[in-house]
């Protein structure tokens, strides 16, 4: 006979369980947004300057931006914790919430955070590359939310892979398929056409959008997600 205590309560698991890494870049997004919110004008302006990512820094006939040799190389990061309005910061916050948690806990804190700086470097990079010399600033995480998003293809499409959207953390061992062997499931392929034309058309029709910072961030989450996925989860070939 089972005997329980009349103060026993239930545990009762969480409906998403996300990983503390995922939670403070979202913590990090929304308090630089809100203290940006209030800074003044002036302030605000050479903010923007000194962390939001500048084309023109590498290749346009504007000299002297603040911060040097430093700032040309930290802006490949930094520009992601600047977001444009609330929409722009919730829309990436949440799709970091449901693509980046999987990836986080199948990378660990250290993986992951390294992983988010190199996409984030890689949409920079190939917005770099196609607009030499542009003087508009980008800023925002999108590039590392579509590099997330691409990593979590390589796994969450194969058996119960679907269940680390909702926090299975078990789900994260699941062998990964090599690249070419992932895009033979029509799943994944179609996932990849349907996410690179919705962004090719707001790309072509919304002037403000950076894809081609989307595009290249995505890419590097797809090709580079062996290079960060731990030993002996990656099936019986790592390459990709």
């Amino acid at each position: 006979m089972n005997f329980h205590s009349p103060h026993h309560v239930p545990r009762r698991e969480r409906a998403f369980n996300a990983p503390a890494s995922v939670l403070g870049l979202i913590a990090a997004f929304t308090v630089i947004y809100a203290v940006m919110a209030f800074l003044p004008e002036r302030t605000y302006f050479e903010t923007i300057v000194l962390f939001a990512f500048f084309p023109v820094r590498y290749g346009g006939e504007m000299i002297g931006f603040p911060g040097g040799v430093a700032a040309d190389l930290w802006t490949f990061v930094t520009y992601t914790f600047l977001h444009g309005g609330m929409a722009h910061l919730v829309l990436n916050c949440v799709w970091l919430l449901v693509f980046g948690s999987p990836v986080a806990w199948r990378f660990g804190t250290r993986r992951f955070l390294i992983f988010c700086a190199v996409t984030a470097a890689a949409g920079a990079l190939a917005h770099l590359l196609s607009h030499w010399g542009d003087t508009t600033p980008v800023i925002g995480a999108s590039s590392v939310v579509s590099g997330a998003t691409a990593a979590a293809m390589r796994f969450v499409f194969s058996r119960g892979g679907l269940s680390m959207i909702g926090g299975n953390r078990a789900a994260g061992h699941l062998p990964a398929e090599p690249l070419l062997v992932a895009l033979r499931n029509p799943t994944v392929l179609g996932f990849i056409v349907v996410w690179f034309v919705l962004n090719l058309a707001f790309g072509l029709t919304a002037g403000d959008i950076a894809w081609e910072a989307h595009v290249g961030g995505f890419l590097a989450g797809l090709l580079l997600f062996p290079l960060f996925d731990p030993p002996g989860r990656g099936g019986y070939l790592r390459a990709a």
